[in-house]
């Protein structure tokens, strides 16, 4: 999965609409294999990233939480940590 793509849901305070839009961008630039697209394709672009961000308002609107609630916060100490064992593990050659 693309690493600029968070998880979005079950987050105190919840997810914003900026959020859903930013994640909707980066999975259409990633499917796309485009950062920006021509002016003859920005209007389909614009579209998708606009399908996707609703779609996910959906999913996340009819998930059911069974575990504890994420803070923000807790998921950057969670990345910290998780990219300092990539850089402290040696790669094998």
């Amino acid at each position: 999965m693309c690493r600029n793509i968070r998880v979005l849901y079950n987050f105190e305070p919840p997810t914003t609409p900026e959020e859903v839009e930013a994640a909707a961008l980066q999975y259409v630039r990633k499917v796309s294999g485009l950062r920006a697209p021509s002016t003859g394709d920005r209007a389909a672009f614009e579209r998708a990233v606009h399908e996707v961000a609703h779609a996910t308002e959906h999913v996340l609107g009819s998930l059911s939480a069974r575990s504890a609630v994420r803070t923000r916060e807790a998921e950057r100490e969670k990345a910290k940590l998780r990219g300092a064992r990539r850089r402290s593990t040696p790669s094998v050659s």
